[in-house]
């Protein structure tokens, strides 16, 4: 017999009659949000109020369920004096944990002596033992672990760290990596990663050869990944050892929830009660398969998923939240006027110049037009190869005769396979005779690596850092620099550096990633084998939205898809509000050696104080455009 209390079923409420369905339907514990700080701020009439909350709190624990309360979401800084007011009020509820994903709040429950379980989001995207035992140190007694994670890696993971996971069983799922989806927030400016995502994963693109615009399908919603259903198996998700199978819905009717947490409820007693002799329930299957919005998927508990995991027709799709429109153009109104009130960010001392490139040659070229900084390694996209030792060698020793640094780029992701490769390039890098500057992680795990050497850290804009009390904690850590979030508004931004114990970096111009994903949807599309047709794969493809942006796609050497905004971004018009700034950034991975030479030479004449009037975008190449700078504000949790 199979101990089922080692087994917790949770479920979602975002109403006081959801949450009391919930409990009558048989939940271990449920998790819901207050009326700030939380994933599902859409709606006025779902959340509950402090007065809700507290009783919540009472009523769930005289049923003997447990009661998470979601703070999952960014913080920006005017948003941090609430912040601490809301989790003093939390510490009085007692509940039996919160579910965190900045570092705000992390930090401040343990400034404030605080007595909250911490569980980690799954918007921190965790996917490896690195970054898990880190998130120990902090207090976090559980992680929510990354969507694209099998059941055997979280089993290895819960193995090698030994602490409690969860994991999504059944309900809407996203696309891109958790928390590393930018799309909606950026051209909405209503941040996925602040409870606010418009779902333009759910939009319908047509799939072009980018080099020639040969249409190569028809639109088609080839982002909208299918809704998870683990039903079917409750005997893998109990071999696996997760600790908690949680169902997403917190928009959900009362309905919903109570027919859904009771299916599953029997599911897992009758498998507990008789693991040989259980079989899935032949009425319980059909009554949530009959009662489905979209199609079923397992996502990638056991596989990677192919194009039946996607709702390709858009015809089971319930419901779209916004439609494909223009990226702002550089002249756009609503930037003009915004940089025209606002007052520049406080300087101390000029910027660096950095630039972030995928070539020897185009590291030589930006050092030769005025780079102070320059990022090699991580990602390449294919048919580039990664740079090898010798080719490193050669970026430092050509940067440092020149008096200039070469930083170390890492990976956006890092499972087991890229933290031992760069465990590995740490360890051959020590014994140069002429060392790199740096090294730029991209999530803890990589962090927890790098901190082993002692090259200097700075972490990149996947750390999501939206304010000054996760920048004092990243700082903590031991990171010199890092990159501000690319959905802050610029007074939002202007609030991060001037408060900012360690020195913040900002993106001034290049090819944005809107979202990463670990699915190759050309092969998808067009049905061939990665490995058997490696020409098909190194050409360069792109997604066009209904507003005839162009979003490119790349494909880099782990078989990742990087899929970019319509427009790169370009401040250069903007360039004298962003010069108290520690850094300036050229994410160059999609440009050429001349390419970079010219945008580079062009940033150095305006931060020397030559601006001039040339076009900045690159002649035949990707239009420009202002970003998520047309907006006074991120719209608040």
């Amino acid at each position: 017999m199979i101990d089922k209390k080692s087994v917790e079923l949770l479920a979602p409420a975002g109403t006081w009659d959801a949450f009391t369905a919930a409990i009558d339907a048989g939940a271990d514990a449920v998790y819901l949000g207050g009326k700030h700080f939380n994933m599902r701020v859409h709606r006025n009439d779902f959340n509950l109020d402090d007065a809700d909350l507290k009783r919540a709190v009472a009523y769930a624990h005289e049923h003997g369920v447990k009661l998470y309360i979601t703070i999952n979401n960014l913080i920006s800084a005017e948003e941090l004096p609430a912040l601490e007011n809301y989790l003093a009020f939390l510490n009085d509820l007692r509940p039996d944990a919160i579910l965190v994903q900045d570092f705000a709040v992390v930090k401040l429950v343990r400034d404030m002596n605080l007595s909250l379980p911490m569980h980690a989001s799954i918007m921190m995207n965790i996917h490896s033992a690195p970054a898990i035992e880190t998130l120990k140190t902090f207090g976090i007694t559980r992680v929510v672990v990354s969507r694209e994670l099998s059941l055997e890696q979280v089993k290895l993971l819960k193995m090698q760290t030994g602490i409690e996971t969860e994991y999504f069983v059944h309900g809407d799922m996203c696309i891109s990596e958790s928390g590393q989806c930018i799309h909606s927030g950026v051209l909405f400016g209503q941040s996925g990663n602040r409870g606010r995502c418009l779902k333009p994963c759910r939009w319908s693109f047509r799939l072009i050869d980018e080099a020639t615009g040969e249409v190569l399908d028809d639109f088609a919603h080839r982002l909208a990944l299918n809704d998870m259903c683990m039903l079917r198996n409750i005997p893998e998700l109990i071999a696996a050892d997760i600790s908690s199978f949680k169902i997403e819905g917190r928009m959900r009717p009362p309905e919903f929830i109570h027919r859904i947490v009771s299916i599953y409820r029997r599911a897992i007693d009758r498998y507990c009660a008789d693991p040989t002799g259980y079989a899935l329930d032949d009425a319980d299957w059909k009554n949530i398969y009959e009662n489905r919005a979209r199609d079923f998927t397992t996502t990638f508990a056991f596989n990677r998923p192919t194009r039946l995991d996607i709702g390709w027709s858009g015809a089971r799709e319930p419901r779209f939240f916004s439609k494909a429109m223009p990226e702002p153009a550089v002249d756009d109104p609503n930037a003009v006027e915004i940089f025209a009130d606002e007052r520049s960010i406080r300087a101390e001392s000029k910027p660096l110049l950095s630039v972030r490139v995928s070539s020897v040659d185009a590291a030589k070229a930006a050092v030769d037009n005025g780079a102070d900084v320059v990022y090699v390694g991580g990602e390449v996209f294919r048919p580039l190869k990664p740079l090898t030792i010798a080719q490193l060698v050669e970026a430092i020793e050509y940067a440092h005769s020149l008096n200039k640094k070469i930083v170390l780029n890492t990976p956006r992701t890092t499972y087991r396979r890229e933290l031992d490769e760069l465990n590995a390039l740490l360890t051959t890098v020590d014994d140069f005779d002429e060392r790199p500057d740096g090294v730029m992680v991209s999530n803890l795990g990589a962090l927890n690596v790098a901190k082993k050497f002692s090259l200097p850290i700075q972490t990149d804009v996947s750390f999501n850092l939206f304010n000054p009390a996760a920048a004092a904690l990243i700082k903590s850590l031991g990171a010199s620099m890092a990159a501000a979030a690319l959905e802050l508004s610029f007074s939002q931004l202007r609030s991060l550096v001037e408060q900012s114990p360690l020195p913040i970096e900002v993106i001034i111009h290049g090819s944005i990633e809107s979202m990463i994903c670990e699915h190759n949807f050309a092969a998808m599309a067009l049905d061939f084998n990665d490995l058997g047709d490696s020409a098909r794969s190194d050409r360069q493809y792109a997604l066009v939205d209904e507003a005839g942006e162009v979003h490119s796609q790349r494909l880099d050497q782990y078989g990742r898809a990087h899929l970019y905004f319509g427009r790169d971004l370009c401040l250069y018009p903007y360039v004298e509000k962003f010069l108290g700034a520690a850094a300036l950034r050229i994410d160059g991975q999609l440009y050429s050696s001349e390419q970079i030479a010219r945008l580079v030479s062009i940033y150095r004449g305006a931060l020397d104080g030559r601006k001039c009037d040339e076009r900045l975008r690159l002649d035949g190449e990707r239009p420009i455009g202002v970003g998520v700078y047309r907006f006074r504000q991120s719209k608040n949790s």
